[in-house]
């Protein structure tokens, strides 16, 4: 580990300056003529949705080559103009499509083995290659500077939920950079440098917590639960929501085999799972209990099968992804610290980060919490009541009504909730409440210093603004099936 180089982050596309987000904002739109079908069916995105004839444009446009991109920044705009027109074609009707037409499906399939992620609208898509400040020369770490490029519904509150996850990046980045010194320090034995580079660390995640803190501002619950919500599914276990074998990218081959993705998920964000791995925090598979006894080193600990944070890596763009494998092999913190765990301030500035760390992951658990379980209930307390009113008048209970939702059939294609269960699910499937508990337990565990460890792993302990242990209810961005290995937008 010692002998192998650090990773320098413009080798993976990565900016010293704004992180996993491009170096220079994302293209407006494709210059090029040729991809005005394109740029005018996106651009009209919300009236050919409201007007369902969103189906009928896609279906006419002309199988357009990607022969005309050139620069990543053009290749980046295609992808994320096809995930929106994809997942309005899918979700945008009546039920939900099972096949995705050839004249989005053969560019979309192209475009995403060039930049190395999956056809699907990828938290890349949907956060990192969506956005654009409203003043160039304003830093895009501030979310009053900042404007989306492209949303399903117009909504403020649809914009509003990717640009804070487009700010923490930005102000994240920082951190990389600084970090890696902090791998190189503890390889010089400075410790000095990784305690300033911990402390740094630690400040900087306040920050992020604040950040994610503001998606009250201006997301509101009911508005994303009911709205913005079902656009955001993938097609992987997806079963509820009509798509029980998920999505035929028609080819022209005849033979084409249904394909399933997960939805776009903030757990594939590279930047929270390198900031786990700079600490050496290993997540396991949802539901699995830390071993009694230390599991032998090396890489096999945590690439367990059904590990959703780790198969979320197959969403991140290639470059990212191979960065996050680079880091694992020279990530060299934890063990420092507990090589030179009699030095006070280093054993403090480490915890510090576990506790920052933790303090974010129960920021979100609160904010899925208002914005997936209290709606929910609301939901299913107007559907008991209306299936309680049609039964008082008829004796019996209407024919298709849903007793969560009320629905009659499944509305416009998108999230069904199943039959009378409170475990609602992500856009993909995960059980999302007990998948970000376990995932903000597991952080505590590398702790060092004993009141530390003690704080950080006791899960009767109750840090500041944490939310009570008895939410049940799961999923932010739909709620179809069981499965523990998928998962929903707003994963963290």
């Amino acid at each position: 580990m010692v002998n192998l180089p650090l990773p320098k982050l413009e080798d993976y596309s990565i900016s010293t300056k704004t992180g996993f987000l491009p170096d220079a904002p994302p293209l407006a739109a494709l210059q090029d003529l040729y991809y005005a079908p394109w740029e005018t069916t996106v651009s009209n995105l919300q009236p050919l949705l409201l007007s369902k004839k969103i189906r009928q444009v896609v279906e006419g446009l002309p199988v357009l080559s990607t022969d005309q991109l050139r620069t990543e920044a053009e290749w980046r705009r295609a992808y994320l103009i096809l995930s929106f027109l994809s997942h309005s074609y899918i979700w945008g009707g009546d039920f939900a499509s099972e096949v995705l037409p050839a004249t989005i499906s053969i560019p979309y399939l192209a475009v995403s083995k060039k930049l190395d992620v999956p056809p699907v609208a990828t938290y890349a898509a949907l956060c990192l290659w969506n956005y654009r400040p409203i003043f160039p020369d304003d830093s895009t770490d501030c979310l009053d500077n900042l404007a989306t490029l492209h949303t399903f519904t117009g909504a403020l509150d649809e914009s509003w939920f990717y640009l804070v996850s487009v700010a923490i990046e930005s102000r994240g980045a920082t951190i990389l950079p600084i970090m890696l010194d902090a791998i190189q320090g503890a390889r010089e034995d400075d410790l000095d440098l990784v305690v300033s580079c911990l402390q740094f660390f630690a400040e900087r995640l306040g920050e992020l917590t604040h950040l994610l803190g503001r998606m009250y501002e201006n997301c509101d619950p009911h508005i994303f639960y009911s709205r913005i919500r079902p656009y955001l599914a993938g097609s992987k276990n997806m079963a509820e929501a009509g798509l029980p074998r998920g999505v035929r990218y028609l080819d022209g081959s005849g033979d084409e085999p249904f394909r399933q993705y997960s939805g776009g998920s903030n757990a594939q964000s590279s930047l929270i799972q390198a900031f786990d791995i700079l600490l050496g925090v290993e997540h396991r598979p949802t539901g699995d209990k830390k071993p009694d006894t230390p599991r032998p080193e090396g890489p096999q600990n945590s690439h367990k099968v059904h590990n959703f944070i780790l198969e979320m890596r197959d969403y991140m763009p290639g470059p990212h992804r191979r960065f996050l494998e680079h880091l694992e092999r020279v990530s060299n913190i934890q063990n420092y610290v507990k090589e030179h765990s009699s030095y006070g301030a280093l054993t403090v500035a480490y915890d510090a980060c576990l506790h920052m760390l933790r303090g974010f992951r129960d920021k979100h658990i609160q904010i899925v919490s208002r914005y997936i379980i209290l709606p929910a209930k609301e939901q299913r307390g107007v559907a008991t009541e209306r299936l309680a009113t049609a039964r008082s008048k008829s004796g019996v209970a209407p024919v298709g009504i849903n007793l969560h939702l009320g629905y009659r059939s499944q509305p416009k294609g998108l999230a069904r909730t199943p039959n009378d269960r409170s475990d609602l699910r992500g856009t993909g499937g995960t059980a999302l409440i007990p998948f970000l508990k376990q995932a903000r337990d597991e952080t505590g565990e590398p702790s060092i210093g004993i009141w530390a460890r003690r704080l950080l792993t006791d899960s009767r302990i109750s840090l500041p603004g944490r939310e009570a242990e008895s939410v049940k209810i799961q999923g932010l961005a739909g709620q179809w099936l069981d499965s523990e290995d998928v998962g929903g937008i707003c994963h963290w």
